[in-house]
């Protein structure tokens, strides 16, 4: 089993400004939160297929803990309320699909891959990747 526990700092980012221009997001409300996702801290703990995933900015901090193969409570990166369900794609791959709790709205899902000494976050909304 893949070990994902550690601190990572993000080298790069794609398309984030778009994501949240598709999901909605007012440019005010866009600007800042592009600006302070843009050197995230991450914090990764895991036990097994359990994770406790803390993300720091300079605007918020978000903590999620979840077991891989059980659905839990999260929030998609505008702020909607979602139950989550996580999965191992493949062994060094996590897919979570996100389902709205009220009203409709975009699909939206996430993937952490491990590769090397690298944690790669995809944020997915319909067929636009961030």
């Amino acid at each position: 089993m893949p070990n994902f526990a550690g601190i990572w700092k993000m080298k790069s980012s794609e398309n984030f400004d778009e994501l949240l221009k598709a999901l909605g997001v007012n440019a005010m409300l866009r600007k800042v939160a592009v600006a302070a996702a843009s050197k995230p801290h991450v914090e990764i703990r895991q036990n097994g297929d359990r994770f406790y995933i803390k993300t720091s900015t300079t605007v918020r901090t978000t903590e999620i803990q979840f077991t891989v193969g059980e659905e839990y409570d999260e929030e998609t990166v505008d702020g909607r309320k979602c139950k989550s369900f996580p999965v191992w794609e493949k062994e060094n791959k996590i897919y979570c699909k996100q389902n709205l709790v009220d009203g409709t709205g975009p699909k939206t899902y996430w993937t952490r891959e491990l590769l090397g000494d690298e944690l790669i976050l995809v944020r997915q909304y319909n067929n636009l990747y961030v």
